[in-house]
């Protein structure tokens, strides 16, 4: 039987590896341009995101393996942005040699094609590879960086392949187990096993959704995370807390809206927002905090999931990653290119020698807590609750209002460190060494801040319209 393929629904997955062949061909025969290749790649992949189509491909009857809605396409715009984003943040680092010009964005493009895979997934098969290959290049980047932070990137980098290969086995597992209980590998098609399968179709849906969780960093798989992001360069961390972390959200939200793993779900999402602020109160180190907060923030995705509320789940993930990226952005800015994190004490008055890059900061904190100006952050979060509580999960979205009330311990925290000055003059609590002068932020990196604060900002003011394009 011949199977005819839908290259126009492929479009974004065309664009998305034909960036990284591009960045192969500059760094080859020109050696430079790399950077530039990459940015023209993410933006000729969203453009094919916006491309109208009526149907998927890869299919057998009404069950598809590439389904295209409009979901698929607004969450490929976000893995594109976020791609762009990132290379344009890694700039400085590429520049002055502290990072391959080549390999760097060719590994970001490859991770943006796993990206677009997961996004139009349309079964367990095409959603586990997808996730692996937008992981894979990452277990690189993480420790692709030159310098004195060598092994640190490299230990960092060893924690993440182990922990996630763990993930994959158990995922895949999973899938195998749910397989041999109901004959269903398609999305649309999953359903709970009966019968004399129920067992295993049960084990199968549990495995899967712990698989699924290494990915998001839910605790008690959340142990890799903060390791790997302060030992990683920070842009590449930042990928790793936003692109990555919506990857594994995808793969979630594929599963639970089908199966019956509501408990599990709902545990996962109680431990995880509640280990993660309250570990994030003792965070002394910039990159660690953030990273603790993004655990947190996964147990807050993980709550509309439980009750299958996808559509909260994923407009939350949307706005949580555009915040995220930021912060992590706000903090490359202040660091400089080559440096790590630092510890919070380093921020120390940053955001008065660095007036915009602190006010990108402090809008994003605020939006991570749930604050104004932070519209973006504000709506999520009372989506989140409105979903739970339309579902009967009253309690749980008591869980989310009094998590999100201890996070604001540690975000307004920071957020003053900004702008705290020695109470004595002439008399300093540090040591100079830790505290920064007044950045010299690139032109690029500038403007990137500024227009992820600005689209953080705006996301906002739309929320119903992000509502109704993930619906569909």
């Amino acid at each position: 039987m011949t199977q005819a393929v839908n290259h126009v629904a492929l479009l974004p997955l065309y664009a998305a590896a034909g960036t990284a062949i591009l960045i192969l061909l500059a760094d080859l025969f020109l050696g430079r341009f790399q950077l530039a290749a990459g940015l023209l790649g993410a933006a000729g992949t969203a453009v094919c995101a916006l491309v109208p189509r009526d149907t998927g491909t890869f299919c057998t009857g009404d069950l598809c393996s590439w389904v295209v809605t409009s979901r698929a396409a607004l969450l490929t715009l976000v893995f594109a942005a976020l791609t762009a984003g990132v290379l344009a943040l890694s700039a400085p680092v590429l520049r002055q040699g502290y990072a391959p010009p080549g390999e760097y964005p060719f590994l970001l493009a490859c991770s943006m094609a796993g990206g677009v895979v997961v996004a139009y997934a349309g079964d367990l098969i095409t959603l586990i590879v997808g996730l692996e290959t937008l992981t894979l290049p990452l277990y690189v980047l993480v420790g692709l960086r030159r310098g004195r932070s060598l092994l640190a990137g490299a230990s960092a980098a060893v924690t993440f392949f182990l922990i996630s290969v763990i993930s994959t086995a158990v995922a895949l597992l999973g899938a195998a187990l749910l397989y041999a209980a109901t004959g269903a590998l398609h999305l649309t098609a999953l359903h709970d096993a009966t019968g004399q399968f129920a067992a295993l179709g049960t084990a199968g849906a549990a495995l899967l959704v712990v698989g699924f969780a290494f990915k998001v960093a839910a605790v008690p798989l959340h142990a890799w995370a903060p390791a790997t992001y302060d030992g990683a360069p920070v842009p590449v961390a930042a990928y790793l807390s936003t692109a990555s972390k919506l990857g594994g959200v995808l793969a979630l939200a594929a599963v639970v809206q089908r199966l019956d793993t509501g408990p599990v779900v709902a545990v996962l999402a109680v431990l995880t927002m509640t280990v993660g602020n309250l570990v994030a109160l003792r965070q002394e180190r910039m990159v660690r905090l953030l990273a603790w907060s993004s655990v947190a923030q996964a147990g807050y995705i993980l709550a509309p999931l439980a009750a299958a509320g996808v559509e909260a789940a994923l407009a939350y993930a949307i706005f949580f990653v555009l915040l995220e990226f930021v912060a992590f952005a706000a903090v490359a800015a202040l660091r400089g290119p080559g440096a790590d994190g630092g510890a919070l004490l380093a921020y120390r008055g940053a955001g008065r020698r660095n007036p915009w890059v602190g006010a990108a900061l402090v809008l994003a904190l605020a939006g991570l807590a749930g604050l104004p100006p932070g519209l973006a952050g504000l709506f999520a979060k009372v989506t989140i609750v409105e979903s739970l509580i339309a579902a009967g999960w009253g309690w749980l979205a008591g869980v989310v209002a009094l998590n999100a009330v201890i996070a604001l311990a540690y975000y307004v925290r920071v957020a003053a460190l900004l702008y705290t000055v020695p109470q004595s003059p002439g008399i300093s609590v540090l040591d100079p060494a830790l505290l920064p002068a007044r950045a010299r932020v690139p032109l690029a990196l500038t403007t990137t801040l500024l227009v992820g604060a600005v689209v953080a900002v705006l996301a906002g003011f739309a929320p119903q319209s992000i509502f109704d394009t993930l619906a569909g």
